[in-house]
C-alpha cells in the first residue's frame, strides 16, 4: 500500500529525458496582463487529448527513506487514471475514478476499495478525482475562472491568487508567459507552518500539445518533509488503452 499512497499523494512534481527541441522551458520574457486575461489564457491552455499513456520515473524520498520505482499511467480524461507500479516486480495496480479508490498490491497480498476520503485523511484536505487529474496535466487544482484573482508578476511568471482566499490555507498559481500551462502551484497554511509546492520545470511538445515532462512535489511541515520527483520517459495520445483492473481473490483487505 505505501507504493500507491506515494503516488497519489502527489500528493501524486519530472530530469530531461529527451532533447530540448521536443521540450520546453519554463522561461520568457512577461508582460502585464489582467488577472482575467491570465485566467482565461490558462484555462484555454488546459489539456484535451482523450487519453494519456505515459511511462513515468518516480523517486520518494523523506527525512528515513529513499525510494525509486516505475510506474505505468494510463488516463480516460475525465474518467479513469490507471496505475501500475513495478520495482523489479509488480509492486502495486491501482485505479481511480470519479468516485472510487482501489488498489491492490502482489506484493503485500492485501488491496483497498473505497473512496477518496482515503486521501482526505492522508492530506489533511479536501482532494477530488479532477483536482488529482490536474495535478498530473499541469493545470490548476482549482478552476481560476470560478473567482476573481488577484495578479503579480513572481519568478518571471504570472501569479494568480483568488481574492477571497480559503479559510484554512492560501493558494497560488504560477502562470507561464510563453504558453500558459503551470509553472508551479502552491497550497500553504500559515497557522500550522504546512504547504504543498507542486512545480512543473519543463513541457513535452508532441505535435503541439503540451504535457508535464518534469513534476516536483514538495510537502514541508514542522521536522518533517516530503520530495516527490517524477519523470515521464515517453507519453502518447489518443491511443486505445487497457485499464481493466480486478482485485484478485484471497487478498487481505486493508481498512483506512
Amino acid at each position: 500500500m505505501k507504493y500507491f499512497v506515494l503516488i497519489t499523494l502527489f500528493c501524486i512534481s519530472i530530469t530531461s529525458c529527451k532533447s530540448s527541441k521536443n521540450s520546453i522551458e519554463n522561461t520568457n520574457a512577461i508582460k502585464e496582463m489582467s488577472a482575467r486575461n491570465v485566467a482565461k489564457k490558462h484555462t484555454q491552455a488546459n489539456f484535451n487529448q482523450k487519453t494519456v499513456d505515459a511511462h513515468l520515473k518516480i523517486k520518494y524520498t523523506n527525512p528515513t527513506e529513499k525510494i525509486a520505482f516505475s510506474v505505468r499511467m494510463k488516463i480516460e480524461k475525465g474518467e479513469t487514471i490507471w496505475l501500475k507500479g513495478t520495482k523489479f516486480i509488480t509492486v502495486f495496480k491501482a485505479k481511480i475514478t470519479q468516485n472510487k479508490i482501489q488498489f491492490y498490491s502482489p506484493l503485500y497480498k492485501n488491496y483497498f476499495d473505497g473512496d477518496f476520503k482515503m486521501l482526505q485523511k492522508i492530506l489533511g484536505t479536501t482532494l477530488n478525482f479532477n483536482q488529482l487529474q490536474n495535478m498530473l496535466l499541469g493545470q490548476s487544482v482549482l478552476n481560476v475562472r470560478d473567482n476573481r484573482q488577484n495578479i503579480a508578476i513572481h519568478n518571471n511568471a504570472y501569479q494568480l491568487s483568488p481574492r477571497k482566499q480559503a479559510e484554512l490555507f492560501d493558494i497560488f498559481f504560477q502562470i507561464n508567459p510563453k504558453h500558459y500551462k503551470l509553472n508551479k502551484q502552491s497550497i500553504v497554511n500559515i497557522s500550522k507552518k504546512q504547504r504543498l509546492d507542486i512545480s512543473y520545470p519543463k513541457y513535452y511538445n508532441e505535435k503541439g500539445v503540451l504535457f508535464p515532462q518534469q513534476i516536483y512535489i514538495h510537502t514541508k511541515e514542522p521536522k518533517k518533509f516530503t520530495n516527490i520527483d517524477i519523470i515521464t520517459k515517453s507519453v502518447a495520445f489518443n491511443t486505445n488503452i487497457n485499464i481493466d483492473f480486478k482485485i484478485p481473490k484471497g487478498y487481505k483487505e486493508i481498512k483506512l
